[in-house]
């Protein structure tokens, strides 16, 4: 097997899984639980645990969760309760101020992330 059949064969290893959680948020985007653009899902014990510690983190369940969304463009992943609260902020600032142009720009920001693999900013 040449090396470029290799690097090939490993890379899609590694990123099936990655593509497929992928697939499955985009078809239930079409099942109409989850949007294009909201607060992030978070893993189900910590929700249940942030829902607890944080004041007004349930807000953030107003609106269907999002593939991306304000926090995920505008904070890093949150690895601590005061980087959550702080996160959880951006997610407020868009279920209060949810309209075409932070979409919009939510969506740009989406696409120089994942082009250039910048991550947030």
């Amino acid at each position: 097997m040449s090396n470029r059949k290799l690097v090939v064969v490993t890379l899609r290893r590694n990123s099936s899984d990655y593509n497929n959680y992928h697939v499955l948020q985009v078809i239930n985007i079409f099942k109409g639980e989850m949007s294009l653009i909201g607060p992030r899902p978070e893993q189900i014990a910590f929700d249940r645990q942030f829902e607890a510690e944080i004041p007004y983190y349930g807000y953030r369940k107003k609106l269907a969760p999002g593939i991306t969304g304000w926090a995920q463009v505008m904070y890093k992943y949150a690895e601590t309760k005061e980087e959550m609260i702080t996160r959880l902020s951006y997610d407020l600032y868009y279920v209060k101020n949810q309209n075409l142009l932070p979409n919009l720009r939510i969506i740009l920001l989406t696409i120089e992330a994942v082009v250039f693999r910048s991550g947030a900013k």
